[in-house]
C-alpha cells in the first residue's frame, strides 16, 4: 500500500493526469511516512501554483436568523436555544470598510439561508454600499445559501464576486440522512450550477468525519469539486452540536478531534494534489478541533484564511458548533494573532490583493 500512495502522490504532484476515485481513496487512508509524504506533497504544489501568501477574507456573519432546519447546524430553525440577530445594513457595511481599511482585500458575508425580497434588497443595498469604497478591486464572497436564479443575478450585478455553497456531501443517500423531507440536493448542486453560468467565482465543499461517511464518498467529493470547476474550496469538520439531532448525545474526546484533523488535512492534501490552482481555506472549525490546526492546513495545502471581523458582540450568538473560537477576541487582536501565527511558519499575508485563485484568473471570472 505504501507503494501505491507514493506513486499517486508522484501522479498528483507532477500533474501527470486526473487522479481516480480508487487513487484517491488511496491517498485518503495514508498513514505514517506515506501520510506524511502526502502532505509534503501537497505543499509543495501549493507553493508552486498559487504561492506562499495566504489570502485573507474577513468574515461578516449577518445573522443567524435561517430557513433550514439541517440535523447537524447550531443554527438550525428548529433550535429553540438560539439568541437571533440580524445585523443592519450600516453596520455590515462598516465591519466590511474596517476590513478594507486595515488591508484586507476580500470579504466573506455569511448568514443563514433565507429566501425572501427583503433579504433580497438588504443583501443588495450592503453589496452596494461596499461597492462605493471599495470599487471591484476589493472582493466580496457571498455564502447565503440556495437562492432563486433571479436572486443570485442581482446579487452579482449589485457586486458580489465570488459565492460560496458547500454541496456537504456529494452523495445524495447520505445527504439524507443530514437533512429533514424538503432539503433537496438536486437543488443545491443545481445551485452551483446558476452560480457558474452567472460568472461567479465558485466555492463549494463538505463535512468529513459525518456519521455514516466512508473514505469513498470523500474522494467522490473531490472528484465532484473538479466536475463542478470548482474555483475555490471551503471544507471542514463534522463536530458535535448538542442541541442538534445529529450532534446529541455524541461524544467528542481528545481522541477523537485529532483524528478528524488527521483527516482533514489529508483531505487538503488530496483536494490540493487533484485540483493544483484553486483556493482551498484553512478554517476555524479546524482550530475549534486543535489550537494550531489552521497552521496545520496551510502545511497540508490550504492558502486562505477567514478571521472574524465580526463585532465580538454577535460572534457567540452565530454558533454552527461547539468550541468556536476567538469569540471574545476583538478583530484587531484576531488579525494581528493570525498575521504572527502566519509569519512563524515562513509564509506572508497577502494584504490589499483580493486573492483570487489562478484557476479562476485564467478562466477570466470575478
Amino acid at each position: 500500500m505504501g507503494g501505491d500512495v507514493r506513486r499517486i502522490v508522484a501522479k498528483g504532484e507532477a500533474g501527470a493526469g486526473r487522479l481516480s476515485r480508487g487513487e484517491l481513496e488511496v491517498l485518503l487512508g495514508a498513514e505514517g511516512e506515506e501520510e506524511k509524504a502526502l502532505l509534503e506533497a501537497a505543499y509543495r504544489v501549493k507553493c508552486r501554483t498559487v504561492g506562499r501568501k495566504v489570502a485573507l477574507r474577513g468574515l461578516v456573519e449577518l445573522g443567524n436568523v435561517c430557513s433550514k432546519d439541517c440535523f447537524y447546524c447550531g443554527i438550525r430553525k428548529g433550535n429553540a436555544k438560539v439568541e437571533r440577530y440580524r445585523l443592519g445594513v450600516d453596520e455590515v457595511v462598516r465591519m466590511a470598510r474596517w476590513a478594507w481599511e486595515k488591508g484586507y482585500g476580500s470579504v466573506v458575508l455569511q448568514g443563514g439561508e433565507i429566501e425572501r425580497e427583503e433579504n433580497t434588497e438588504r443583501v443588495e443595498r450592503i453589496l452596494r454600499g461596499i461597492r462605493e469604497w471599495g470599487g471591484d478591486g476589493f472582493g466580496v464572497t457571498l455564502s447565503l445559501g440556495e437562492q432563486e436564479e433571479e436572486v443570485y443575478r442581482r446579487w452579482r450585478e449589485a457586486g458580489a464576486h465570488r459565492y460560496l455553497l458547500r454541496i456537504e456531501t456529494s452523495n445524495p443517500a447520505l445527504y439524507a440522512t443530514l437533512h429533514p423531507a424538503g432539503h433537496d440536493w438536486l437543488r443545491r448542486a443545481g445551485c452551483l450550477r446558476v452560480l457558474r453560468k452567472l460568472g461567479y467565482q465558485t466555492g463549494t465543499g463538505v463535512m468529513w468525519g459525518l456519521p455514516g461517511q466512508t473514505l469513498a464518498d470523500l474522494a467522490g467529493d473531490i472528484e465532484f469539486y473538479r466536475e463542478m470547476d470548482a474555483d475555490m474550496i471551503g471544507m471542514g469538520p463534522f463536530i458535535p452540536h448538542p442541541d442538534t439531532p445529529l450532534g446529541a448525545g455524541r461524544a467528542a474526546s481528545p481522541e477523537w478531534a485529532a483524528g478528524q484533523v488527521r483527516l482533514g488535512l489529508r483531505m487538503i492534501a488530496a483536494t490540493r494534489l487533484q485540483l493544483h490552482d484553486v483556493n482551498i481555506a484553512a478554517t476555524t472549525a479546524m482550530q475549534a478541533l486543535d489550537p494550531t490546526g489552521r497552521e496545520k492546513a496551510l502545511a497540508a495545502g490550504a492558502n486562505v484564511m477567514m478571521p472574524n471581523v465580526t463585532d465580538a458582540v454577535w460572534k457567540g450568538k452565530y454558533r454552527l458548533y461547539p468550541g468556536k473560537p476567538c469569540l471574545e477576541e476583538t478583530s484587531e487582536a484576531c488579525s494581528s494573532c493570525l498575521e504572527m501565527r502566519v509569519r512563524a511558519m515562513g509564509e506572508e499575508i497577502a494584504w490589499g490583493v483580493r486573492g483570487d485563485s489562478p484557476h479562476a484568473r485564467e478562466a477570466g471570472r470575478g
